[in-house]
């Protein structure tokens, strides 16, 4: 949107169009200025136009009926542009399971699920992280699981919304992954798949109802 500087260059060069008797702003004078529809073009021309009229001719030109109505119009414009720019935005989450081996996570990631391994750290390696498209799983090294692997507490570890959830479903169950619960509606109308990993992470696939 432009500026109230811009306006303002606008309205001096409207105000210096019609000093210069430039005919073409005697038409836009007339139709947008109540007070000048009943005057011909010569006679805007010579008709008195300061540069209030012409604040007025951009504002009205603009969709405001005012130039103060402009200005507050173009103000309250900006405070929620830089309302916007300081509110905090959330770009994306990683959830981090625990495992009891690394190495052995990675593969089962990569083989069951579809993930690659961004990077690991440490030798041997106690921190890594996968990755699917923009879903980005971390992994961190535990001696011992928080939760057993046979455990029967439906403890999600992370969730992780599709586009095609049949698809990916489908193709989850051609790997022979280990399903904690299989596709299914839920209440609600999300429909959703759970896999469970080998260190018990119950990883949730979901595809909104909406």
């Amino acid at each position: 949107m432009p500026t109230l500087e811009h306006h303002k260059k606008q309205a001096k060069l409207y105000l210096k169009w019609h000093r210069e008797r430039y005919y073409p702003v005697a038409a836009v004078i007339g139709w947008l200025l109540p007070r000048f529809h009943h005057l011909s073009d010569s006679q805007i021309l010579d008709h008195g136009f300061k540069l209030a009229d012409a604040q007025e001719l951009v504002a009205r030109k603009s969709g405001f009926e005012s130039w103060q109505a402009l200005k507050e119009g173009l103000q309250t414009v900006t405070d929620h542009a830089a309302t916007d720019a300081a509110k905090p935005h959330l770009a994306f989450a990683e959830p981090q399971l625990f495992v009891c081996d690394i190495a052995a996570a990675c593969n089962f990631y990569r083989q069951k699920l579809g993930f690659e391994t961004r990077f690991t750290y440490g030798e041997p390696p106690f921190y890594a992280q996968i990755i699917r498209d923009g879903a980005r799983l971390n992994l961190r090294h535990v001696d011992k699981p928080p939760l057993a692997a046979n455990s029967a507490d439906d403890l999600l570890a992370a969730t992780i919304v599709v586009d095609n959830i049949k698809a990916l479903f489908l193709e989850y169950q051609a790997a022979t992954a280990p399903f904690h619960q299989t596709l299914r509606t839920e209440p609600w109308g999300a429909r959703t798949f759970i896999v469970k990993d080998p260190d018990g992470n119950l990883i949730c696939f979901t595809i909104s109802a909406g």
